[in-house]
């Protein structure tokens, strides 16, 4: 059975930092990244990155936010620096598994971005 557990959340100033984490258990992955939803907002993309190590971000994050993939440990990490408080928003990860292109969903980590 495939799980994904995030790590990393928590409370930062604006301008701080915070990294991220996500480990999958199961079979290879296509595709991991992670996606984010404020409140009473929908989920949106923030970036993914492919297991030949393509990347793709929001536009609302590049030059900020840094993802990268430990494919040996199907893991997926989200570097995040000078962050605004427009960066509120419950973070989850998701991995699209290579043998079936089935999606997979983490449960979330909140980032709160606050003076």
């Amino acid at each position: 059975q495939v799980q994904l557990v995030e790590s990393g959340g928590g409370l930062v100033q604006p301008g701080g930092s915070l990294r991220l984490s996500c480990t999958a258990t199961g079979r290879i992955f296509r595709s991991m990244g992670w996606y984010r939803q404020a409140p009473e907002k929908g989920r949106e993309l923030v970036a993914t990155v492919s297991s030949g190590a393509s990347t793709n971000y929001a536009d609302s994050v590049k030059d900020r936010f840094t993802i990268s993939r430990d494919n040996a440990k199907n893991a997926v990490y989200l570097q995040m620096n000078s962050l605004k408080p427009e960066d509120t928003a419950v973070y989850y990860c998701y991995a699209v598994r290579a043998i079936d292109g089935i999606e997979y969903w983490g449960k979330g980590t909140l980032v709160t971005v606050s003076s």
